[in-house]
C-alpha cells in the first residue's frame, strides 16, 4: 500500500465498535495467514503501478516521489514476507491467490492523466489500508504491529496534495473532473472489498471474530467519512 494520509491515520475513534477494549483474535487464527498474504500481495502489485505511472509524471521531481513510493512499497512488502516465513507461510503461492481482485482493481481505474495518478496514488490506496486499519485493532499486538507498519505514513505522498490542489484551484474543470474520479476510486475500492471477502471465508472469519465489522453499513459509512476527508484535503470537495 502506499502511504497512508493523515485522515486515515487512526481506524475507529472512542466509542465505535473498534476500541481499546474491542475483543482480540487468537495468534493461530488462519485469517492472519490470509491478511498477510493479501497486504504481501498489494505492496507487490502498487510497486508496479507506481514504476509504470512514474513515466507519466512531466518532471524528474515527480519520478522521483513515485519511485521512492515504489521502493517503500517492496520494504513492506519484506516486512509481510517475513511475518509469513516465521509462521511457516511460503508467501508467493498463499499471496497469488488474491491476485485477480486486486489487479482488477487496478485495471478498473488505470488513471489517464498524472493528476488521476496522483489522486489514485493519495486516496484510492488509503481506502483499502481503512479497512485493514479497522481489523488491526482487534488482532494481537504482534500482528498489528505488522499491519500498521506496513500502512504506516512515510512522506511520499504529502506531495501529491500540493501538486494537486494546485491544479484544481486554477481549473474548475480539473475540479469536477478529478472529483468524480475520487469517487469512482471509492466505489471501485469498496466493490473489490466485498469480491475478496466473499471468496475467502478465513477473512471473513478473522473480521467478524472481534466483533469490530459486525455493523458493515457503519463500517461504510466510516469509509465514505475518511474518504470525504481526503478529498477535501485535495481541494476536491
Amino acid at each position: 500500500m502506499t502511504s497512508t494520509p493523515p485522515a486515515a491515520a487512526t481506524s475507529a475513534s472512542a466509542g465505535e465498535p473498534n476500541g481499546p477494549d474491542a475483543p482480540r483474535v487468537s495468534l493461530d487464527h488462519a485469517g492472519i495467514d490470509e491478511l498477510f498474504a493479501l497486504l504481501a500481495y498489494g505492496e507487490v502489485a502498487a510497486f508496479y503501478r507506481l514504476t509504470e505511472e512514474a513515466r507519466m509524471a512531466p518532471n524528474l521531481s515527480g519520478r522521483i516521489n513515485m519511485a521512492s513510493m515504489a521502493a517503500a512499497e517492496m520494504n513492506h512488502y519484506e516486512v509481510l514476507r517475513d511475518a509469513l516465513e516465521r509462521r511457516g507461510v511460503d508467501v508467493v503461492p498463499r499471496m497469488t491467490k488474491y491476485a485477480s481482485a486486486l489487479e482488477n482493481y487496478h485495471r478498473l481505474t488505470t488513471p489517464s492523466t498524472w493528476l488521476e495518478a496522483l489522486v489514485k496514488t493519495y486516496v484510492g490506496d488509503a481506502l483499502a489500508a481503512d479497512f485493514y486499519l479497522e481489523i488491526a485493532d482487534v488482532m494481537p499486538d504482534e500482528v498489528a504491529d505488522v499491519v500498521r507498519s506496513v500502512l504506516s505514513e512515510t512522506g511520499h505522498s504529502q506531495f501529491v496534495v500540493g501538486e494537486v490542489r494546485a491544479a484544481v484551484t486554477a481549473s474548475d474543470r480539473q475540479r469536477h473532473r478529478l472529483a468524480l474520479w475520487s469517487r469512482r476510486l471509492l466505489g471501485e475500492a469498496i466493490t473489490q472489498a466485498q469480491f475478496v471477502m466473499a471468496d475467502h471465508d478465513e477473512l471473513v472469519d478473522l473480521v467478524m471474530a472481534g466483533g469490530g465489522l459486525s455493523q458493515m453499513t457503519e463500517f461504510f459509512d466510516r469509509l465514505q467519512n475518511t474518504h470525504n476527508a481526503r478529498m477535501q484535503e485535495l481541494g476536491l470537495a
